[in-house]
């Protein structure tokens, strides 16, 4: 364990963390939030089910409630499930927080991995999808540590002197912009692809890293081509995972980039830590 925290403060070994690290996070009104594709759906439709098959995954199920009930309903609901509670972060953004490490990934759409940094001045990059005017599917923002606010600056500031948060699926904060219905997600990745989902510097950077993955659900069609389009160029990597059995898809992916399994609980896993 002490290898990983060296590696993760060095930066040689990037956190990437999904939606599973909030399995178990309750708000202050009692409600949970969304740790999987099931109950973001639910979260999503008011906590009613829905079709399997939009069930399945919830950008399968955002898309239907996009299509009948328009994009910025999506948008808010999405905002409303993390901005509208009062909860603790998940308990890797507190042992985060004490490491700050050089890159981190966070898919997450909430703000808890702005407060790993909310100390120091760092960069924050945000995925967007379907925008006008050039094929760049994110933003980039630098904290300034003095007004505690984002502002958005060129692809060319971008460096590794400060830290750098990558957070592809966009976040609530500074601004609404969510890569959430399979619309989305197609546009993104799409771009992802022709190579507009990251910043030039950034490509580079990440060339043969290692990535610990908590949370990250490689039983999803999606979310597989998500980390594999963010960390094309990897070395090797971690991922804690509870579960014995895997499916032939997330075995495959962890084989085919060279991922070693820890089987364990996330929380018992980041305590280890």
């Amino acid at each position: 364990m002490d290898k990983i925290v060296e590696d993760l403060k060095s930066g040689t070994l990037v956190p990437f963390l999904g939606m599973g690290i909030f399995k178990g996070v309750v708000a202050k009104d009692g409600s949970m939030l969304p740790y999987d594709s099931d109950s973001m759906v639910l979260a999503l439709n008011n906590g009613r089910a829905m079709s399997p098959r939009l069930m399945y995954e919830y950008s399968r199920a955002a898309m239907s409630l996009e299509q009948r009930k328009g994009r910025e309903f999506i948008v808010q609901m999405t905002n409303h499930i993390y901005s509208s509670k009062e909860y603790e972060v998940p308990p890797i953004y507190a042992l985060l927080k004490e490491i700050q490490p050089p890159y981190m990934i966070d898919t997450n759409m909430d703000d808890s991995a702005c407060k790993v940094y909310e100390d120091v001045s760092h960069f924050m990059i945000t995925g967007v999808s379907r925008v006008m005017g050039g094929y760049d599917r994110f933003i980039i923002y630098l904290y300034d540590v003095s007004t505690k606010q984002y502002d958005i600056v060129e692809k060319e500031q971008l460096n590794a002197d400060i830290p750098i948060l990558f957070k592809p699926m966009g976040s609530t904060v500074p601004a609404m912009d969510f890569i959430v219905s399979d619309a989305d997600f197609v546009d993104w990745l799409t771009e992802a692809m022709g190579g507009y989902a990251l910043p030039p510097f950034l490509k580079k950077y990440k060339q043969d890293k290692s990535y610990l993955f908590l949370g990250v659900d490689f039983g999803r069609d999606t979310f597989r081509m998500v980390a594999n389009e963010i960390t094309l160029g990897l070395k090797d990597g971690i991922v804690v995972e509870s579960k014995e059995e895997l499916t032939k898809k997330e075995q495959s992916f962890i084989e085919k980039h060279n991922l070693q399994i820890i089987h364990q609980e996330i929380n018992d896993f980041i305590e280890a830590m």
